[in-house]
């Protein structure tokens, strides 16, 4: 009997010697220790480089591990699963409260980071589960109307505490750490893998000039919880790079799109040399860059464009701030934004000062507060942390009705 006809318990005896039940269903010893055979003799096939997921630091609570998924499919499902996520299908990309269908929310640009960083890590032969729980958790801590919103929230915090900060890529770790909580209430929010919460916190995309991404693989673990490493230090893995780039490929051109529907800008607008090299379209652009990024990235340590792609990529990601991020009609939309979010924050603090007095208020947007802190897992958590917690996990639509039961009459 050769070794195709040969059952893995026949192939690998040493391995199941010392389980002695009987199988009796996935919940059974001897099922976990061949599904994990079965995974890890798949990833011995990955690229030198990839992460192992028999390497993982953990989670910082242990647990059992599940019969059928590995680690990071497993975290994938509690992100999916979150109420964090469900709501960036209605926090703003870079329109605020669109009610254009066709204009990108939160949730579909994180929907095309993770196609682009799937299709790019198979390419390169790295670990999926691991790209796929990063990229589909990485804006889990976008705050409503998003830059804006994020920017006005740390403005307001500070007024109150001059050492708060507000950025969504640290929100993002401490919503899964803290704020989502599993059914069954055990500590440690989603208790996700150290390498999954690397790759969020980690996976800054607004630094344009930025094309060569070397893993830091001897970052300590620690460090996640310094806000100023975490946000400031490459991912601790390759398939953590692969997203961070994602990120910006992902946006590039289909903020242009989104731009053309507002009559902001378009393609044509781009400079001729920018699109000779990059292309003229947002599906031309998204397909020159992965494909030269999987051409300079190919068996090497690290994640890169090209030179040419590279400076290219900057100079259309500076195009797009000065043509759309920073127009007229962006603008308006901030100052809106801002009024909003400042009035709201002010009115929300007034009530954490008597929350007696809040608890008695019959207007709807006091009574979700209150909900809110009864359900809040920090108890340890300043007013001014609460508020910020409170009005970051809104969506554009729910911050507009709050602000609006608060102040129109």
């Amino acid at each position: 009997m050769d070794n195709q006809e040969q059952s893995l318990f026949d192939r690998f005896p040493s391995e199941f010697s010392h389980i002695q039940e009987k199988a009796t269903g996935l919940h059974s010893p001897r099922d976990r220790e061949l599904l994990t055979i079965l995974r890890d003799e798949r990833e011995k096939n990955l690229s030198p480089y990839a992460f192992r997921t028999k390497d993982s630091r953990g989670r910082k609570y242990d647990e059992k591990p599940c019969p059928v998924r590995s680690p990071f499919e497993r975290d994938t499902g509690r992100i999916i699963y979150s109420q964090a996520f469900r709501r960036l299908r209605h926090k703003t990309q870079v329109f605020f409260n669109a009610k254009n269908d066709h204009i990108c929310s939160r949730i579909e640009h994180v929907i095309y980071v993770k196609y682009i960083a799937t299709t790019i890590a198979r390419a390169l032969n790295l670990n999926l589960d691991l790209v796929e729980a990063m990229a589909l958790g990485h804006d889990l801590g976008h705050a409503p109307f998003g830059h804006t919103g994020e920017r006005v929230l740390e403005a307001c915090a500070k007024k109150y505490n001059p050492d708060m900060f507000f950025s969504h890529e640290y929100q993002s770790l401490r919503v899964i750490d803290v704020l989502e909580q599993r059914p069954n209430k055990k500590p440690g929010g989603l208790n996700l893998s150290f390498e999954v919460r690397d790759g969020i916190v980690s996976h800054c995309g607004e630094t344009y000039s930025e094309y060569k991404l070397t893993p830091f693989r001897d970052k300590p673990t620690e460090d996640l919880l310094d806000p100023k490493k975490a946000l400031h230090s490459f991912p601790a893995t390759l398939e953590g790079c692969v997203v961070r780039i994602s990120d910006k490929i992902a946006y590039i051109g289909r903020d242009i799109e989104d731009a053309c529907v507002a009559g902001i800008m378009e393609f044509e607008d781009i400079p001729p040399a920018i699109k000779s090299q990059l292309g003229t379209n947002n599906s031309q652009i998204i397909n020159t860059l992965v494909s030269d990024l999987i051409h300079n990235s190919l068996d090497k340590d690290e994640i890169r464009l090209s030179d040419e792609a590279g400076m290219a990529m900057k100079e259309l990601l500076e195009e797009n701030v000065a043509r759309i991020y920073r127009s007229e009609k962006i603008k308006r939309y901030e100052n809106t934004v801002k009024n909003l979010l400042e009035g709201l924050f002010e009115a929300l603090m007034g009530a954490m000062t008597d929350p007696e007095k809040t608890g008695r208020s019959t207007n709807p947007a006091y009574r979700n507060l209150m909900k809110f802190l009864e359900e809040y897992p920090d108890k340890s958590a300043s007013d001014v942390q609460i508020v910020v917690d409170y009005i970051a996990g809104m969506t554009d639509s729910y911050a507009t009705t709050s602000y609006e039961d608060i102040y129109w009459i």
